[in-house]
């Protein structure tokens, strides 16, 4: 089988943070994000509004790939974790494809109104999609279509009032059919706690701007700061922020909403019942909530370490690293907060450090440390749900 390969894709910066039709006050985001704006010049009250349903997110950057024809369920339901058969639209629900080794390659989110089916992907991600889509198409009967840039998204916590386009629902932190939940108690969940709610409206690119400008009262704008501090709080995962080259959806509790354990015969499957049925992941998705009174946020990359005995400088810079900072974002009632991929037989009770080394060019060469608590969101005890068959040595000696 072939393997997908990244193919490189820049986005095109949005409307509303360069050219006319510039926010003004608009701050480009960070890193993946850097095409749309992070704020508007007023992060915390632009993180409230979202949270009470009164702004929108402006995600034009993201990878939209259309699939028209009878057969693009199929196809689906062939190549992801998803299971795409006798759903009736309209379909939310979102799908992985993995590699043989069933680490994850694409993050899709799928909406289907009946006759397309909407594949959203993160920034840069939707050519390598088109590609693998297109080698795997044979005979069936559809049309790939990339329309990234033709397309818009806006994110929201709510409907918004008067848009009439096609919606994703996000079924976090839902247990959707044929999923599993890898926290301790799924009814204890920390989107649970925050209400969590997302949805993306599809919108024609052409149309953002005048969209974006006749907004409902009471609605404003707001950056990818305020959805990224709402999407780590309720711990929901994201490809190319949360994962890296051997995260397997189990790291991550994703088999809640993108596996479907009872289905079989794509890419990756094995790798994905052995470790739920018979062994663990070996790393796990945990939150942090991040000491505060320290100037500014760590940087996510840094280093994650045991709090050691003699909480020293020179033995926490030696101290051996069980994993890495992956997100990182002010919440408005939170306060700091993250998320990290650690080792997963890390005790839960334990204290964790933050540890970021300065370039080598830097004029302070000397680390940087910052406590965390952690915040369960996969359980240390996750996968062997079957376990291993009892026995055999007796049966063998008979």
């Amino acid at each position: 089988m072939l393997d997908v390969t990244h193919i490189e894709y820049t986005p095109r910066t949005s409307p509303l943070l360069a050219g006319e039709h510039a926010i003004h006050g608009a701050v480009a985001a960070d890193s993946i994000d850097a095409w749309v704006a992070g704020h508007y010049g007023q992060p915390n009250q632009e993180q409230r509004a979202l949270a009470n349903g009164q702004a929108v997110v402006d995600l034009s950057h993201y990878g939209i790939v259309t699939i028209t024809g009878a057969d693009r369920l199929n196809l689906l339901h062939t190549l992801t974790t998803q299971n795409f058969q006798g759903l009736i639209s309209p379909i939310d629900t979102e799908a992985l494809f993995l590699d043989l080794r069933g680490r994850i390659e694409i993050a899709v989110k799928a909406h289907d109104d009946g006759e397309t089916t909407y594949l959203i992907t993160e920034p840069t991600m939707n050519a390598s999609l088109v590609d693998w889509l297109t080698r795997m198409q044979f005979a069936a009967r559809v049309e790939i279509t990339d329309r990234t840039g033709e397309l818009a998204l806006l994110g929201a916590t709510d409907e918004i009032p008067g848009l009439d386009t096609p919606v994703w629902v996000d079924p976090w932190p839902g247990i959707v059919a044929g999923g599993y939940a890898y926290t301790p108690d799924p009814a204890d969940h920390p989107a649970v706690h925050e209400n969590y709610a997302w949805r993306l409206y599809i919108l024609d690119a052409d149309a953002l701007v005048e969209t974006v400008t006749n907004l409902p009262d009471g609605f404003r704008l707001a950056g990818t700061m305020a959805s990224e501090a709402l999407r780590i709080a309720a711990g929901r995962p994201r490809q190319l922020v949360d994962t890296d080259d051997r995260s397997i959806p189990h790291e991550l509790d994703w088999l809640r909403t993108a596996v479907h354990l009872d289905k079989g015969c794509y890419k990756g499957q094995e790798t994905v019942a052995r470790v739920h049925n018979l062994g663990h992941p070996p790393r796990r998705l945990v939150g942090l909530l991040i000491d505060g009174s320290v100037h500014g946020l760590p940087e996510a990359g840094a280093d994650i370490i045991l709090r050691p005995e003699t909480a020293d400088p020179e033995t926490m810079a030696a101290a051996r690293s069980i994993g890495t900072l992956k997100s990182v974002a002010m919440h408005h009632e939170m306060g700091a907060i993250g998320t990290a991929i650690i080792r997963r037989n890390t005790d839960p009770e334990a204290q964790l450090i933050i540890r970021e080394t300065p370039p080598e060019d830097a004029e302070d060469t000397a680390p940087n440390f910052t406590a965390a608590s952690q915040e369960i969101l996969t359980s240390p005890a996750a996968g062997k749900v079957v376990g291993r068959v009892q026995g055999l040595k007796d049966l063998r000696r008979r």
